[in-house]
Formats: structure tokens, C-alpha cells, sequence
């Protein structure tokens, strides 16, 4: 399918929600960032590309084990804030599923949290093991299936049950494609990659009250976002005001600690 309108809808959003993103996201898409890099086999003297690096933080991190670090990220407004975030990483605009870089230029890819927003992942996979040595490694995170991952599955029950799904909104690949450990695996494999790994992670989404996840997705997220903000406004508050009563039962010493796991896969360039 042509998601032309879906990858300019992406690239709109995240020109415009860096901050937002990074405050509501940052603490808790790093908290895997450690399993992420143990699965890529990250140390020092690694030469790591991050794929969809967004703030630059799993860049950061590969960076304190003595990586050596290139990141791109196709949202021109995320790398600037990237660069000043982290100055000692190489930074540079580019597509996932068009890398700037040569065959077999690296030995760990790893892929934070983007490829539920790539509009081809099976291209970005490609370029991936494109510009991986032989022996090198392939890792991605996503989020777990919504049961699993509450923070969306409480603001998607409480769309579903006061607001519509069904808002204008371009068509997108199916956002939790990946949360299936199976599918990750043959999407690896089709890949050309071999002994495919899928595992949960645990992470864990803070909020003060009164925030909650509502928020966290109204501000921080593109599609979710935009999905909340076709509501009309009297759904809305209805929306918030489930997604606040059902957050309640995660309040633990006046901090909402919602789960929020997600799924780590990886595999080896043979």
C-alpha cells in the first residue's frame, strides 16, 4: 500500500512535538534502552547507527559504553534538538529506508521505538542489514500488544467507549503489528536476518496527578494525538475523564505508575 500521506502526516507531527515528546516519552522509552544495547552487544569500540533516533537518547546511552555513535532521524526539527541534547553524537537527517551510509559500515543497528511509524519497516530492515557487517546485530523495540501496554489500552477503551475510532486520519500500517514476538521474528528473518530473538521488556510510565496517560498521548504522541484531538470536544472531556478514573487504580504514593512494556526483538547478519 502507498502511504505517502501517512509518512507526510508522521513527518508534520514530529517537526512540531519535540519537546512534548521528550517530556511525556523520554523516561520512559529509555528505560529499555539497556536491554536494547545488551541485545545489539554493545561495548566499546562498537560502531552503532541509531535508526529513528528522535531525541538522541539511545544514542547517548550506546555513547557511555564507549560506542562509536552515528544516528539519523528524518525529522529535521528532532536532530537539531538531538545535536544540542548531545553534541559528541554524529547526527544527520535522513530516511530509515534510505541510509546515507555504505555496505557493511557498522556493527550493531538498533531501532528505538520507530518502527511502528515507518510507513515500509521491511525497506528500514533492509537498509538495516545493508549497512551491517557480517556477525553484526539487529535490534528493535516496540510496544507491547495494548493488554499489555495500559497506558493505550485505557485511553483506546475510553475513545472506543465515549468518541469514535474511526476519525480522517491518513491510512498507517497497523500500530502494534509488531507487539506479536512471531511476527517480529519472520519480519527479521524476511530480512535476510538470522537467529531471530522477541522478548518483553517492563517499563513504566510516570505521571502527577492530575496528568495521566491522556495526556501523555494527547501532547506527546503524532498519531494517537491526533486521533484524541478529532474528538469533539464533549467526548473528549469524557475521554479524559475515563482515562482519569480508570489511571486511579495505578496511583501509588500520590505517582500514577502506569505499565507501559515493550517488545525487544533482534537478530544476526550471517
Amino acid at each position: 500500500m502507498d502511504y505517502d500521506d501517512f509518512t507526510a502526516f508522521e513527518h508534520r507531527g514530529w517537526e512540531h512535538i519535540v519537546q512534548p515528546y521528550e517530556n511525556y516519552f523520554g523516561r520512559l522509552t529509555a528505560q529499555s534502552h539497556g536491554a536494547l544495547l545488551d541485545a545489539l552487544e554493545v561495548g566499546a569500540g562498537t560502531r552503532m547507527l541509531d535508526v529513528a533516533t528522535g531525541p538522541g537518547n539511545l544514542a547517548a546511552a550506546a555513547l557511555e559504553r564507549g560506542a562509536t555513535i552515528s544516528a539519523v532521524d528524518f525529522s529535521a526539527t528532532m536532530i537539531a534538538h538531538a545535536r544540542q541534547s548531545h553534541p559528541d553524537v554524529e547526527f544527520q537527517v535522513a530516511s530509515a529506508e534510505s541510509l546515507p551510509f555504505g555496505d557493511e559500515r557498522f556493527d550493531a543497528v538498533g531501532i528505538s521505538f520507530g518502527m511502528l511509524h515507518f510507513p515500509h519497516p521491511e525497506a528500514a530492515l533492509a537498509e538495516a542489514a545493508r549497512v551491517l557487517r557480517k556477525g553484526g546485530r539487529v535490534a528493535f523495540t516496540v510496544w507491547a500488544a495494548p493488554e499489555r501496554a495500559v497506558g493505550f489500552q485505557m485511553v483506546l477503551d475510553a475513545v472506543q467507549q465515549h468518541g469514535r475510532l474511526d476519525v480522517a486520519l491518513p491510512a498507517a500500517p497497523p500500530f502494534f503489528r509488531f507487539s506479536d514476538p512471531d511476527e517480529s521474528k519472520r519480519v527479521l528473518v524476511e530480512a535476510g536476518l538470522a537467529d531471530p530473538q522477541a522478548v518483553e521488556v517492563d517499563q513504566t510510565w510516570p505521571f502527577a496527578p492530575p496528568e495521566t496517560p491522556f495526556h501523555g498521548l494527547l501532547h506527546g504522541g503524532v498519531r494517537m494525538g491526533a486521533l484524541l484531538r478529532a474528538q469533539e470536544a464533549s467526548a473528549l472531556a469524557r475521554i479524559e475523564k475515563e482515562v482519569k478514573t480508570r489511571a486511579a487504580a495505578y496511583l501509588r504514593e500520590g505517582q500514577l505508575l502506569v505499565p507501559m512494556p515493550c517488545m525487544l526483538a533482534s537478530a544476526v547478519k550471517r
